[in-house]
């Protein structure tokens, strides 16, 4: 007898979050489990009824609050899960701040840092270790996380880059846009650009560490990019939405990664976007039509 899936997704009260729920939710066996985590109890505790109560659900659906910005709140819930069931299979770390333009970045930059980049480091730290064999363990992230996005004086602090050493990273960046030197340094002005890299940067840290076992053992860890989506977040930064996709047609690729029967050694550590690995450095071709002053 096949124990039930235990599935967690990170900032699922809508958008990306919320369609991976519902996709996992109605492609998952009745005795699997899908939690469906953000912060704010009200928007969880509604999310959760909204797939609960979509006839094509076909496993159970718990909401959970979770605030990714705090790495112990994901350590507990890691722990708690693991004394449960004994093991997690499905981790998606979606979480993010909305950036909008209307602020310097400098305002949004610690929570938009601490929820992007503290979060996925969190699940990365507190997850890998209890991830089921051929289990599943992926970052939602961006083709803005390529290395090539980043001033070519920067790529050397990412060679062999250990997680220990992208957080170091991050705490630098981060230090230089408070300071308001991250542009002399070489960092874009777009705060949106160095936290993906940086996301995808510890993915590659952590999978790096784990790959021969995992591959032996047909577990996958990633990062994905969804493409462009049309949702709140998105809109105030891009001007051309003719080719964006709904968060319900963005998901269908991630699941189908997440749910295949097999790995792909060329995706594992990887940054994926639509099944294809988008190489380290490569270049983005999407920017944002606007950057606000410090």
């Amino acid at each position: 007898m096949t124990a039930p899936r235990i599935a967690v997704v990170t900032g699922a009260n809508q958008g990306i979050g919320f369609a991976l729920v519902q996709g996992l939710a109605a492609r998952l066996a009745p005795d699997d489990l899908v939690l469906l985590t953000g912060r704010n109890p009200d928007r969880v505790a509604e999310a959760a009824a909204r797939v609960s109560a979509d006839p094509a659900t076909t496993s159970h659906v718990q909401g959970r609050v979770l605030d990714v910005s705090d790495p112990r709140a994901i350590a507990a819930m890691a722990a708690e899960l693991t004394e449960r069931h004994g093991r997690v299979d499905i981790v998606v770390s979606n979480a993010i701040t909305r950036l909008t333009p209307d602020r310097p970045q400098t305002e949004q930059a610690d929570e938009f840092i601490d929820v992007a980049n503290g979060a996925t480091h969190a699940v990365l730290r507190s997850f890998a270790p209890v991830l089921r064999p051929g289990g599943r363990l992926i970052v939602v992230a961006s083709s803005l996380g390529t290395l090539g996005r980043l001033d070519p004086r920067l790529h050397p602090l990412f060679e062999d880059a250990s997680l220990d050493d992208v957080e170091a990273i991050v705490e630098s960046w981060r230090a230089a846009v408070h300071a308001g030197t991250e542009r002399e340094l070489g960092w874009p002005g777009w705060i949106n650009v160095p936290s993906k890299v940086a996301q995808v940067a510890a993915v590659r840290a952590v999978a790096a560490q784990r790959r021969e076992t995992d591959l032996h053992d047909g577990t996958l860890v990633a990062a994905v990019c969804p493409g462009l989506v049309d949702t709140p977040t998105s809109r105030p930064w891009f001007d051309d939405f003719s080719q964006a996709r709904t968060p319900e047609q963005a998901v269908l690729p991630l699941l189908d990664l997440i749910l295949a029967d097999t790995v792909d050694p060329a995706t594992y550590g990887e940054l994926v976007r639509f099944g294809e690995v988008l190489p380290w450095s490569a270049q983005s071709p999407s920017v944002p039509r606007t950057i606000v002053p410090r």
